[in-house]
């Protein structure tokens, strides 16, 4: 009996022991530099389960990948002619979801205009070409994701020698979903990852107890101001927003609003109406991709594309033939919104 009883309080120290020592969850934040810009990492957790060197070190992997602006980049090394270069994974998942998106948009999404980004200073080097009409029409005989071919062995053949890959409309989406993955990978339930504006969010904010909230920009307004547009909710979703944000011209004549986007097309740098874009997907290299696309598409193809892609939230902003600024949302991102 006696030693009934010293097993049962041994029990109840124990279980006291444990409830006092017991860990709660609790939020994680990691901030840093990267592809010259800053990210933001929350994630909630016992303990901490990711450190800042890990992160940093990620990405400087990507980098290696995919940064036009690193001669020791495999992207460098492929665009400066190197077709025995055997890529790696990240280049790998940026090659194939290019290539869908381009055929998807008709090919105006399309990461082989660096040529045409570099000629008009907005390249590593920011040097600006003296383009004509002819010099125009001669880097457009370069441009085309057509015309490379990612092979069997995972090198990378180009029609064109002078072809310039530039996955910089999509490379910063993907690295936030390879940080969550990461997060993932390490049992973190809930997270949220920001990389130069880019965002995933997965899981939900369980210290607050309710899902992570993303407010949107106006892309109209000062750049002493800060109005939002929507909040929304993300569970799962990747955002990315393309437009540029406090860069808007105005015509001196008509007041009109426009912003200066290169066509692949066409290589000029042209009017859009198309203020931004703003897309949810799965997946944020997708979201970043389409958002990219969308600021040349026309709108009523838009519209049709997202109607077969129920797995885009579409959010633009543009003017329309009177110069009054429109919203479209797609129904799927209607439901987003929060009150």
């Amino acid at each position: 009996m006696e030693l009934k009883k010293l097993v049962s309080a041994i029990v109840g120290i124990f279980l006291l022991i444990s409830c006092q020592t017991e860990k709660k969850e609790q939020v994680f934040l990691i901030q840093g530099e990267a592809q010259g810009s800053t990210y933001a990492i929350k994630y909630i957790s016992l303990s901490e389960d990711v450190k800042k060197s890990s992160i940093d070190s990620l990405l400087l992997a990507f980098d290696l990948s995919l940064s036009t602006y690193r001669q020791d980049s495999q992207i460098s090394k492929i665009n400066a002619g190197d077709s025995t270069l055997v890529v790696g994974d990240f280049f790998l998942e940026t090659f194939i979801t290019s290539q869908k998106i381009y055929q998807e948009t008709n090919g105006l999404f399309d990461p082989t205009i660096g040529v045409l980004v570099n000629a008009y200073g907005f390249g590593p080097k920011k040097e600006k070409t003296d383009l004509n009409p002819l010099k125009i029409d001669s880097l457009l005989n370069y441009v085309g994701f057509n015309k490379v071919k990612l092979n069997a062995n995972n090198t990378i053949t180009k029609k064109h020698s002078q072809t310039y890959f530039d996955f910089n409309a999509i490379a910063q989406g993907y690295s936030v979903d390879v940080v969550a993955d990461f997060l993932k990978s390490k049992g973190i339930q809930n997270g949220i990852v920001e990389i130069g504006g880019e965002i995933f969010a997965f899981g939900k904010n369980t210290i607050d107890n309710k899902n992570w909230v993303i407010g949107i920009d106006d892309p109209t307004q000062s750049p002493t101001e800060r109005t939002l547009i929507a909040r929304i909710k993300l569970e799962n979703l990747g955002m990315a927003t393309s437009g540029n944000y406090r860069k808007l011209k105005v015509d001196s004549l008509t007041g009109q609003k426009f912003v200066h986007i290169i066509n692949p097309k066409t290589g000029l740098s042209q009017k859009s109406s198309m203020l931004s874009a703003t897309v949810l997907a799965p997946k944020c290299i997708d979201a970043d991709g389409f958002a990219t696309a969308f600021m040349i598409m026309d709108i009523g193809n838009i519209q049709k594309l997202v109607e077969q892609r129920n797995d885009l939230f579409v959010l633009l902003i543009y003017t329309d033939e009177k110069n009054q600024i429109q919203q479209y949302k797609s129904p799927n991102f209607q439901s987003l919104i929060l009150e």
